[in-house]
């Protein structure tokens, strides 16, 4: 009895040691987590707990090794944080910013500015001189077609003087200058009167054609020179521009850009007075010839007027002399 009491201890201790071997890779396998393990084995035999303690307990001093990927996550973090500062872009603060059209005029040099000054108050002047001239051209082609409207009636000269003696337009002009040729002349006897009448309505058409194309000079003038005025501030900005890349020893745009664009403003403005200059400057030409052609039809009226005044006397004196 005493060997089969000695080999079945022997054979618990086996078992035993075997299944802390066991836990003990289990343990290394899976979590970290603090066990007590020995009480559930040590109950069949009292040393076998003691001898093998230390063993189970080694997987919980084993567990700081795995916190340096903890400690390794700010180093994986920092490239993204720096991310912005690369991609951000240092301005040079001696480079213009503000390339709107009033910052590029503030920019520019006191030559461009000139001419930009010029060229601005050369648009001014022409749409004046367009407002102005389309009222004085419509105002006076009205009163003129109401003027022949009553001279295609079947009046005598006297009448139509004594209609336009108070009459300041280019129509009652010519009324009144052919009446006060009649009353210097002879109107009977005298050949020559109608070749002076002709005289005075031509002198007083050229009067009125004068007086009405006033100002339109002017807009030829705008339109014929303001691209070239603008042509000198762009030559003149570039030049500069060209200047300070020498200065500076540098070929960057950047440098170059802003007077390029500031040069290149003053063109455009010289464009902007120029155009509308023209096209104002061509329809006012249309509508001074149109009046013109009024006031002939005007001086045609009035010498109608004189022929039939001429005929009415010669019929009253073969009248009177039967």
């Amino acid at each position: 009895m005493t060997n089969s009491n000695k080999a079945a201890g022997s054979m618990v201790l086996l078992a035993a040691a075997v299944s802390l071997m066991a836990a003990q890779a289990f343990a290394q396998t899976s979590a970290p987590a603090p066990a007590s393990p020995a009480p559930a084995i040590a109950s069949p035999v009292s040393p076998a707990p003691t001898a093998v303690t230390p063993a189970a307990q080694q997987p919980a001093v084993q567990t700081p090794a795995v916190q340096p990927s903890a400690v390794q996550t700010p180093a994986a973090e920092a490239p993204a944080a720096q991310q912005p500062v690369i991609g951000q872009t240092a301005k040079n603060p001696t480079l213009p910013h503000n390339l709107s059209p009033w910052g590029m005029f503030m920019g520019a040099d006191i030559v461009v500015k000139l001419v930009m000054i010029g060229l601005a108050f050369a648009s001014l002047i022409t749409w004046t001189i367009c407002v102005a001239k389309l009222l004085e051209l419509r105002h006076e082609t009205k009163r003129a077609k109401k003027r022949i409207k009553v001279l295609g009636n079947d009046i005598s000269l006297a009448e139509a003087e004594r209609d336009a003696r108070s009459g300041k337009d280019a129509v009652s002009k010519l009324v009144q200058s052919a009446a006060a040729e009649a009353a210097l002349s002879d109107t009977v006897n005298d050949e020559g009167f109608k070749e002076r009448v002709e005289l005075r309505l031509s002198r007083v058409e050229a009067a009125m054609s004068r007086r009405i194309s006033r100002g339109t000079g002017m807009l030829a003038t705008i339109g014929a020179t303001a691209p070239f005025v603008g042509l000198f501030g762009t030559v003149w900005g570039i030049m500069n521009s060209f200047i300070g890349i020498s200065e500076a020893h540098t070929t960057n745009l950047a440098v170059v850009a802003p007077g390029i664009a500031e040069a290149l403003l003053a063109t455009a403005m010289g464009l902007i007075a120029a155009i509308p200059a023209v096209v104002i400057y061509n329809h006012l030409v249309r509508m001074i010839t149109a009046y013109r052609a009024l006031l002939g039809d005007a001086s045609a009226q009035v010498m109608l007027l004189i022929s039939r005044d001429q005929g009415r006397r010669s019929l009253r004196i073969a009248r009177a002399a039967e």
